[in-house]
């Protein structure tokens, strides 16, 4: 660089303050992958600050008080933690929903909440159809019926092909659509049942639109929850929804606990009223051990991992810091943000320090 620096007044400092950027501090989950960590360490401006997402919020109080962001994985995090943080500009979830976060007191604060979108909507919808396969084939009893020397057993379960059969896909956002997507291949009929989605891309997709939940529930075979966790969809799936379903079908879900009357599904599978049903997903995590669903043989459960492999862990975790960073770097990346209006009647924010 040409020019005399004792003439320059951007030189009008002291000396050994030159080249000191300003830290921007993440709080940083242990669940987050290696992927993630490894972008923080890749910039001199940026320090991760590990907290463990298994201890209560209230334990993260005394380092919120001087942290730029937070990524989330299954934290609760409300208008306390939003008050224990001055500093606090933005927060990323490692996933897509977000119900254990205060949108509204977010907002109010103006503070955008980023998703990691597509990170692993294939995982979801991958587990999904490993549910189907897995009640429709009786995976589980005809392992246990090799394990146990009861093989003469074979013929005398009812197991089905899932060609020809109907699946209601209750949700057509990105988990839905590669669901669906899945389904079309193994040559089921797909219906679909999404106000939010034209009947157009619907159909473009190889699938039915339907606008009455209630009748696609009674044609369906296999019915699939993929649609975000509302007040409209909480206990979407009560004693009444699940009498409307056939007697031979099976209910799926690997959205979000708490859309499913836990307590009618019991019912409904323990007297025969409902073939099979699988829940990644609970209204209490982890699912006590003595629920009674954990007692039927018709019943299968996993501990909320559907979107958790080990590729779907590092895309999640390399797009959460990364969307962190692009708020804290001035360049918030809008296709990701939930809460977009934080940002609309405000300048971009500026970044403490934009050197990488």
């Amino acid at each position: 660089m040409c020019g005399n620096q004792a003439d320059d007044p951007a030189d009008d400092r002291d000396q050994g303050q030159m080249t000191t950027p300003q830290l921007m501090r993440l709080l940083l989950p242990k669940s987050l992958a290696s992927a993630g960590w490894d972008i923080v360490k890749s910039r001199r401006d940026v320090e991760g600050v590990l907290f463990d997402d298994e201890d209560p919020p209230e334990s993260l109080h005394p380092a919120l008080r001087s942290v730029d962001g937070v990524a989330l994985g299954h934290t609760h995090f409300g208008q306390a933690e939003i008050d224990a943080a001055p500093r606090l500009r933005v927060v990323g979830r490692i996933g897509v929903g977000y119900d254990n976060v205060d949108v509204a007191a977010l907002t109010h604060r103006g503070i955008p909440l980023m998703m990691t979108d597509t990170a692993n909507s294939v995982s979801v919808a991958e587990q999904t159809v490993a549910f189907m396969l897995a009640l429709a084939k009786k995976i589980v009893e005809m392992d246990a019926m090799v394990r146990n020397g009861r093989w003469h057993e074979r013929l005398m379960r009812d197991h089905i092909d899932l060609f020809g059969k109907t699946v209601l896909i209750i949700g057509f956002g990105r988990i839905g659509a590669r669901t669906a997507s899945r389904c079309v291949a193994m040559e089921m009929r797909v219906l679909v049942y999404d106000g939010m989605v034209s009947p157009e891309t619907i159909r473009a997709a190889g699938c039915e639109p339907i606008t009455d939940i209630d009748d696609g529930i009674a044609q369906a075979d296999f019915v699939c929850i993929l649609c975000p966790k509302t007040k409209a969809t909480t206990n979407l799936f009560n004693s009444s929804r699940l009498a409307q379903m056939k007697s031979t079908a099976f209910l799926i879900n690997t959205a979000r606990g708490g859309m499913v009357d836990e307590a009618a599904l019991y019912d409904a599978l323990s007297s025969g009223k409902l073939a099979g049903a699988a829940l990644d997903v609970f209204d209490e995590e982890p699912l006590p051990l003595d629920s009674p669903l954990l007692k039927l043989p018709n019943f299968l459960a996993a501990p909320h991992v559907a979107g958790l492999t080990r590729e779907a862990a590092a895309r999640m975790a390399e797009v959460t810091v990364r969307n962190i960073l692009s708020v804290l770097d001035g360049q918030p990346n809008w296709e990701l943000m939930l809460n977009r209006e934080v940002l609309r009647s405000a300048a971009p924010l500026a970044a403490t320090n934009n050197s990488k």
